[in-house]
């Protein structure tokens, strides 16, 4: 049987088109089986394809890479609400979206920005891998962490958009990404973020990776409110705050695309 899906296509944490983060949206009536999620998401292409059905008042959401099913993902979940606020009409200011693995996230609608609530993963002390340094393409790490993600400190913004990663060794490595991050020139921090292993080179903009970022550089700086720019080709702006076991991550979005698509159930 055929089914037809809509389908958005937003850009996440900008407010201009063929900025931030590109992610795809498919509002569902009920799930399909994830291996036909995951043919969509891989035909999409992009960073992260979010599905989403309704839960009395509340969704739940899933968010799929061209390669797999991922446990959080920030910017998927931006565009989801921004679909859910602007084109689908939700009544409220605040959306709850239920996840597999990471609980339960809201998404805030200020005048001009989106705030997500999302859970704190600082990162921690870790035996560094054979070749993670080498394979970062440059620079002298500070420091090496891990959460979900290792996470590597620079010392400067010039840095971090000079690395030139090896993806390929990055692939081979036990980890799903890596975020490298630096004091930011015009912000209080910088990142990028490279996720070789679930099919993404680089990630324009990645809210999952500030869920290390934002207590790391809390604690770092002393103060809880932050602001931050992921330094990729497309760049992202983000408002943080330190929460204690939660972090607040506000931006905009726009969209680029709004359509259909066709699928064998």
């Amino acid at each position: 049987m055929m089914l037809t899906i809509p389908i958005f296509q937003v850009d996440a944490f900008t407010d201009k088109l063929f900025g931030g983060n590109p992610a795809a949206v498919c509002p569902l009536h009920e799930w399909l089986p994830a291996p036909l999620l995951q043919k969509i998401a891989a035909e999409n292409n992009l960073a992260e394809t979010a599905f989403f059905i309704r839960q009395g008042n509340d969704f739940e959401l899933r968010w799929f890479t061209p390669e797999s099913e991922v446990d959080l993902c920030g910017h998927a979940t931006l565009a989801t609400a921004h679909v859910l606020f602007k084109h689908l009409n939700h009544s409220s200011d605040i959306i709850h979206f239920h996840t597999l693995k990471a609980g339960t996230l809201t998404v805030s609608k200020g005048d001009d920005v989106y705030t997500l609530n999302f859970p704190s993963r600082p990162p921690h002390a870790c035996e560094v891998p054979s070749g993670l340094i080498e394979a970062m393409g440059g620079g002298d790490p500070i420091q090496i962490l891990r959460s979900r993600d290792y996470f590597i400190v620079y010392e400067s913004e010039e840095v971090i958009k000079s690395l030139k990663p090896d993806f390929s060794r990055l692939k081979q490595m036990d980890s799903l990404g890596f975020v490298v991050t630096a004091p930011g020139l015009n912000s209080d921090f910088v990142s990028r973020f490279f996720a070789p292993a679930v099919g993404i080179d680089e990630d324009p903009v990645t809210g999952s990776a500030h869920c290390n970022l934002i207590p790391y550089w809390a604690s770092k700086l002393g103060k809880d409110k932050l602001h931050a720019y992921q330094v990729s080709a497309r760049m992202g702006e983000l408002w943080c705050e330190n929460k204690g076991e939660r972090v607040l991550m506000s931006g905009k979005a726009i969209t680029y695309l709004q359509g259909e698509i066709s699928v064998n159930s």
